[in-house]
């Protein structure tokens, strides 16, 4: 479960910074790296973009409590 909370820690990390680009200087990174234009998307980009969405309703599932609940146990035992 660790391995998964820190494969979805990165995947949250590049949305955000990939969002940041995109409204601070109209620049979409994973498109780029696809070799999209800003707005087009490709198999690749639509994957990571999904790819992203399912680490955050995994984390959040995580931080409400709905996963991990043997873990949070075990660290205050």
């Amino acid at each position: 479960m660790k391995s998964l909370t820190t494969i979805a820690t990165i995947l949250i990390i590049v949305g955000a910074l990939n969002w940041g680009l995109v409204a601070l200087a109209n620049f979409d990174l994973v498109a780029a790296i696809a070799g999209e234009s800003f707005g087009q998307t490709s198999a690749f980009s639509r994957l990571v973009y999904g790819l992203v969405a399912l680490a955050g309703i995994f984390q959040a599932a995580v931080m409400f409590g709905h996963l991990g609940r043997h873990e949070r146990k075990s660290v205050t035992a």
